[in-house]
């Protein structure tokens, strides 16, 4: 994982190759987000979310007892970050910022400017980051997301959980890393062993062989994505009808239909009279209710005809 992450990011903080003291292997993301959020939060404690937002990250915290405190994201030409509006939710109480970009389940990829600014807040106040950047190289412009580890300083309060379950699609393997300093190596390592005691041995060499020689698929799998998104994006908005901003990274649009605003309702619609499945909005958080969340992270020839199908749904 170090060397990958050389190879990624060019240098840890402090300007040397990775080390591999600060990763811990984990059973997939969420297990590197559970054993995270334990690690700062407890009961009465708050944490901020971006939202929409996926909502594992609320039921980690509620795991642990602490309250989830959504900060709704801008629509204005792209989904965006007020940190105004961040650091204003701030309270006594806070401890933790979750910030997940590129984004589940709208695609929005955080500027340099708006990680600055949000570590920047976490600074001012004392406050850890779980940094969530598992989409990081699933981008469509051929460069990766802008991260912590381009602006962060060694001694900021950065976690950060990674996952082999996209890149790779490696899902059903569950295998990801929890990224921390040093210094909190024996509670992480308490942590795993009292919840999993580990990650089968050959499930971390599938991810060894990933890391090391999973580029070309990589390639494959965005480039595949890169089709599907544009033949949904371009069918979808022809109708006129269909609300959205195309996503820059991630395997997902999430979208609005004209003339309605309960997304469970039409996603029950949608699968009934279109057999098109998708996820309601409302799942995400505030500021998705009204949406709707396709993964397109599928063939082609499948996704071109979910979109014939909706559209002739909505044509009818």
């Amino acid at each position: 994982i170090a060397a990958y992450m050389t190879q990624i990011y060019g240098a840890a903080p402090d300007g040397r190759p990775f080390s591999p003291q600060n990763f811990f292997v984990t059973i997939g993301g969420m297990h590197a987000i559970e054993i995270a959020t334990r690690l700062i939060v407890g009961p009465g404690d708050e944490a901020l979310i971006p939202t929409p937002a996926w909502p594992n990250f609320v039921g980690a915290l509620e795991i642990s007892g602490a309250r989830p405190v959504p900060v709704r994201l801008d629509k204005g030409t792209r989904w965006s970050l007020d940190p105004a509006k961040l650091e204003k939710a701030v309270t006594p109480a806070t401890r933790l910022i979750f910030f997940n970009t590129p984004a589940n389940p709208t695609g929005f990829i955080a500027t340099r400017e708006e990680i600055v600014e949000t570590l920047a807040i976490a600074r001012r106040h004392g406050l850890w980051i779980i940094a969530d950047e598992i989409y990081g190289r699933l981008t469509y412009d051929g460069v990766r997301a802008p991260s912590f580890h381009d602006v962060m300083e060694p001694d900021d309060k950065i976690l950060f959980v990674q996952t082999l379950s996209k890149n790779w699609a490696m899902t059903g393997f569950r295998v990801g890393w929890l990224e921390a300093p040093p210094e909190l190596a024996e509670v992480i390592e308490n942590l795993v062993q009292y919840t999993t005691s580990g990650v089968p041995v050959f499930n971390q060499r599938a991810a060894t062989a990933a890391l090391e020689q999973g580029e070309a698929f990589l390639a494959w799998q965005i480039e595949r994505c890169r089709r599907s998104r544009d033949i949904l994006c371009e069918g979808l908005a022809k109708t006129g009808r269909v609300r959205f901003f195309k996503p820059e990274a991630a395997f997902y649009l999430f979208f609005s239909i004209d003339g309605f605003s309960d997304s469970r309702s039409l996603a029950l619609k949608l699968i009934d009279e279109a057999g098109v499945g998708a996820a309601p909005g409302g799942a995400f958080g505030p500021g998705g209710e009204g949406h709707l969340r396709i993964c397109f992270a599928r063939d082609p020839e499948q996704i071109a005809e979910a979109t014939r199908r909706m559209t002739r749904w909505l044509a009818a």
